[in-house]
């Protein structure tokens, strides 16, 4: 029964995020909102539309493994899955302006995320990366992160985005499309929020109870299955774009989402109910930074990620798999 219910909330978070997306756009557009910020703004939070519902939903029921691991394994999945099978069906330019900017602030925000929740470990604490490697699984509590911290990671979001539609704006002196704005949108933007919210407590609820029958931690649970159907739109999303040619899209979907996942989904998360992290979830997060790194030197390099890159990429995604499940 549990994965029935996990099924229906993947359906329900999905499907629902898109009449969101839908319903919010025209409502935008009849108000006369430029059309490429639209898609930089409400079509951003769209598409992390599941991994918030799952995270506030895993905050406040005080599954903080899932809250942490969504996110963080999400971003993985995003850098390692989504990017690598795009690359592996058409070669992706990396145009050194997006690298420059977008990505380092991508990269940028992992390592806010380490200085975040790495107290014990920057202090010493724990002992070399090498002994959490290790070790991490019968480690204790590490971090917390506090509402305060919940509310600078949102700021950063707020920064990012006030960035993003200045520079259309100043580019496209605010391209605008007229729309109508009807009952039937309402209705979408109701039903899709509720949908977006039903759907990330089934999908807690499921991930927990299924964690509980094969008696493993919910963070694998979270880091594996959570993880990649909150993915779920990113993937297809990028795929398409990758078929259609429209690799610009593909990239900058995952770089988007990504600085949503860690500042939006987690600040967001910690604002509602603060987290706490051990040890395993901290060493998932460097892992996420250091992937991080090794896709933007991959892509830096005759400014595209190709074919070859994205088999790799997929295999580097399918031994973190491995590796999450062994420890």
């Amino acid at each position: 029964m549990q994965y029935i219910g996990l099924i229906v909330g993947f359906v329900l978070l999905i499907k629902c995020a898109d009449w969101f997306v839908d319903g919010s756009s025209n409502l935008a557009k009849a108000l006369g909102v430029p059309t490429l910020v639209i898609g930089l703004t409400i079509v951003a939070f769209g598409t992390s539309a599941p991994e918030v519902a799952v995270s506030i939903s895993a905050s406040v029921s005080g599954q903080n493994e899932i809250a942490v691991g969504n996110a963080v394994g999400s971003s993985i999945c995003n850098l390692l899955l989504v990017l690598g099978a795009s690359a592996a069906v058409f070669p992706m330019a990396a145009p050194k302006s997006v690298l420059k900017k977008d990505y380092m602030f991508a990269v940028m925000a992992a390592f806010v995320l380490i200085f975040v929740t790495g107290d014990v470990f920057l202090d010493g604490g724990l002992g070399t990366f090498a002994d959490m490697l290790k070790n991490s699984s019968s480690m204790p509590v590490i971090s917390y992160v506090t509402r305060s911290e919940g509310l600078i990671l949102l700021t950063f979001v707020i920064i990012y985005v006030y960035s993003l539609v200045i520079g259309v704006l100043e580019k496209k002196d605010g391209e605008k499309e007229k729309g109508k704005f009807s009952w039937k949108d309402l209705l979408m933007i109701i039903v899709g929020m509720a949908g977006i919210m039903l759907g990330g407590d089934m999908v807690v609820d499921s991930s927990v109870k299924i964690a509980e029958s094969f008696g493993v931690s919910t963070q694998l649970i979270a880091l594996t299955v959570v993880a990649l159907g909150t993915s779920l739109p990113e993937l297809v999303t990028s795929i398409v774009a990758a078929r259609k040619r429209e690799t610009d899209i593909a990239l900058g979907n995952v770089i988007g989402s990504n600085i949503f996942n860690i500042f939006f989904v987690l600040g967001s998360a910690a604002v509602v109910s603060p987290l706490t992290l051990n040890a395993t979830a901290f060493v998932d997060i460097l892992i996420m930074t250091a992937v991080s790194i090794i896709v933007l030197a991959l892509a830096s390099f005759r400014s595209n990620i190709s074919r070859p890159n994205g088999i790799f990429m997929l295999m580097m995604y399918f031994a973190y798999t491995a590796y999450i499940v062994m420890r």
